[in-house]
């Protein structure tokens, strides 16, 4: 589990430049997704991509969840049949690097 520090120091380190853009990266795909794509059927607002009919689907390692977009509610969880999706706050200290790789995704 990620310590309330480490949370907090990521969001820091995604900090835009102003107080108005920090990025909350609310859930975080880890590379044992195998991009089925059961979490974007059940995500209500369209914000894990790559799809497979988007540009980049092929050379993606796994999917990405949008930060700005997400809504955190939580519905790509339970689907997800590599339990590869984690709250920030629960992502394993050994997988804390795919908390950057997804957030790099959409800078």
């Amino acid at each position: 589990m990620m310590s309330s520090f480490a949370s907090y120091f990521l969001l820091f380190s995604l900090w835009q430049g102003n107080c108005t853009s920090a990025i909350y990266m609310a859930y975080v795909i880890t590379d044992t997704c195998t991009k089925d794509e059961l979490c974007v059927q059940a995500c209500p607002v369209d914000c894990i991509h790559p799809k497979q009919d988007e540009g980049g689907f092929e050379e993606a390692p796994q999917l990405f969840v949008n930060p700005v977009e997400c809504i955190d509610c939580g519905a790509c969880i339970p689907v997800c049949p590599t339990n590869s999706i984690y709250t920030l706050d629960e992502l394993p200290v050994e997988s804390a690097r795919f908390a950057e790789l997804n957030a790099a995704h959409y800078n």
